[in-house]
């Protein structure tokens, strides 16, 4: 799908989408330290609403505080920001926000803490990420042959530029191979997240996703854990193993992008019964009914514009 949009926010302005430029000697774009957001908005019943902006940006300037950029700008700003491109941009359908702190040019070497600080954001129509049949039917998923970024070299609890390479690499594998996404594994051979979303599992009524120790702390999975509490399904945090998935009754990625999207097959072995399972579409849907304001009690999820 085609990126389109009339506006983009640059540095505490709008300004038309088509002068969104930085030059290429851009510090980030040589030694990749930058940190962004992916939020979506959806159609609600009442109106276009921005869901859980406030931890979404919170978690922006969190990952910038831990690659040791401090922005120009702060979350009641950069808030102010996300809704005023919205409004400006009027646009028509499901949009996602991609806001984007990275380090300007004007100097060049590794040591970046001289690197002017810049911040951009920008907002797109945009559907399932990983398909309309892959929200209904799953996907076809393999396990990556790359191992997720190791907690001993990299900052994962970071939304970081530099983090996604792996990520890119893995995609790349995947689809190349015949699939439509990848799981990645930790150094010890244990699931830890897909290319951009969370892992969750299903077997004998309960609901299992691996602790956060590789994976970044997903808003999604979050929002996933407090629907399953509401709907009395058990939780558990565990290690898993790829051998695990391959027996479990469903199995479903969670992110900003891919909302709620069933897996249907794990390296040539059916899940269940090859498409979307019960428990996942029970939360699904109760997903999708948060995020269009048809549940009262996460109504403070929403920011409308």
């Amino acid at each position: 799908m085609a990126i389109k949009a009339d506006y983009v926010w640059m540095d505490g302005q709008i300004i038309n989408f088509a002068d969104a430029k930085v030059h290429f000697l851009t510090h980030s774009l040589h030694y990749a330290n930058a940190v962004f957001e992916g939020t979506r908005a959806y159609k609600a019943e009442n109106g276009m609403a921005i869901f859980r902006l406030q931890d979404h940006t919170k978690r922006l300037l969190e990952s910038a505080k831990i690659t040791a950029i401090t922005p120009p700008f702060s979350q009641k700003e950069l808030e102010d920001a996300q809704i005023e491109l919205l409004r400006r941009n009027k646009f028509n359908s499901n949009t996602y926000i991609r806001p984007l702190i990275f380090l300007g040019d004007g100097i060049m070497g590794i040591y970046h803490a001289k690197a002017p600080v810049r911040v951009g954001i920008a907002a797109w129509e945009w559907g399932a990420y990983l398909g309309e049949d892959g929200l209904n039917k799953g996907i076809k998923v393999c396990i990556s042959s790359l191992m997720r970024n190791s907690t001993k070299a990299n900052f994962n609890k970071a939304k970081a530029s530099a983090n996604y390479l792996n990520s890119m690499m893995a995609k790349y594998e995947a689809i190349n191979s015949g699939y439509e996404e990848a799981l990645m594994c930790d150094e010890e051979g244990f699931v830890a997240e897909g290319t951009g979303e969370c892992f969750f599992m299903v077997k004998n009524g309960e609901l299992i996703t691996p602790p956060n120790d590789y994976a970044l702390k997903s808003i999604t999975q979050d929002t996933v854990l407090k629907i399953a509490d509401d709907l009395g399904i058990e939780v558990v945090r565990r290690r898993i193993s790829r051998d695990e998935i391959y027996v479990c009754d469903e199995a479903f990625f969670t992110g900003t992008a891919a909302e709620i999207t069933p897996i249907n097959s794990l390296d040539h072995r059916v899940i269940g019964n090859g498409s979307r399972g019960e428990i996942t579409k029970k939360i699904q849907d109760a997903f999708f009914d948060i995020v269009y304001g048809r549940n009262e009690k996460y109504a403070s999820w929403l920011t409308y514009i």
